[in-house]
């Protein structure tokens, strides 16, 4: 339902809120026939609050095709919107802008053998989007998720992704022979410890899944997380030869700069 007060946005209902940690949560809300949206792609999404819209970009954690939408996100104490909505409750109303947009979409890169997708945080969202589009197993050898976290409490949708993702109706089969999970901690010992850019610069990653060094000619890269990964992951990716793409050009690999974890 679009608000008379905002025509720019949805009120969807809330229908499920899961708190993952005392940092982060997730919720899911209602879906209006009308939105469509890429795989990857963000919405301005929040609260009316006296009066007026008080919205952030938020990537989609949903596949374009589910009936529900989905978000992730931190919890800051003082932060204007996240201090309201870690609190919603099932039945509670938010907004949801009309028009999805971003550059975390595969029209963005050419063509390629395996997609890496880059993750930090809550920069996770979009690439749930993404692991459950069957499209991206149809145009890759494999998809390569890699999500780096300071502490394993902050691995959210480990276990949906190493087990319920696998006995998916649909994606299983697919899954199981092209998706690849990486879940990283930094700052707690973990089966695979360290930062993001290290790892891959070092070959480490590769190796650990006998996968050929990272090559722009046969590669492609999603990156989204705090801004200090995506300067270094940038850096990294051009001294290698990598070209960024955008909306206009195809590059082998892309950068979501919009998201905000705020």
């Amino acid at each position: 339902m679009t608000t008379a007060n905002f025509p720019n946005y949805y009120s969807e209902t809330v229908t499920e809120v899961h708190h993952w940690n005392e940092t982060l949560f997730s919720f899911k809300t209602t879906r209006n026939a009308g939105l469509r949206f890429l795989s990857g792609q963000f919405v301005m999404m929040g609260l009316e609050v006296e009066g007026r819209p008080l919205v952030r970009a938020y990537s989609i954690v949903s596949p374009h095709y589910d009936e529900i939408l989905e978000f992730y996100s931190i919890k800051v104490p003082n932060g204007p919107l996240t201090s309201r909505l870690q609190h919603l409750k099932v039945g509670d109303t938010v907004l949801v802008g009309k028009k999805p947009t971003g550059t975390l979409i595969k029209d963005n890169l050419m063509k390629g053998r395996n997609l890496y997708l880059l993750s930090t945080g809550t920069g996770l969202a979009p690439f749930m989007s993404i692991i459950r589009d069957p499209e991206y197993y149809e145009d890759y050898d494999h998809i390569v998720l890699v999500h780096g976290v300071r502490f394993v409490s902050e691995f959210g949708y480990k276990e949906f992704i190493e087990a319920e993702l696998h006995d998916h109706e649909y994606l299983g089969d697919l899954i199981k022979d092209k998706l690849i999970y990486c879940p990283v901690a930094s700052r707690e010992p973990f089966v695979r410890s360290g930062r993001i850019p290290e790892l891959l610069e070092t070959g480490a990653l590769a190796a650990e899944f006998g996968l050929d060094q990272l090559d722009p000619e046969q590669d492609r890269v999603m990156i989204c997380g705090n801004p200090a990964m995506l300067h270094d992951l940038s850096e990294m990716l051009k001294a290698k030869g990598f070209k960024e793409g955008n909306m206009n050009n195809q590059g082998s690999y892309v950068v979501e700069r919009a998201f905000v974890e705020k």
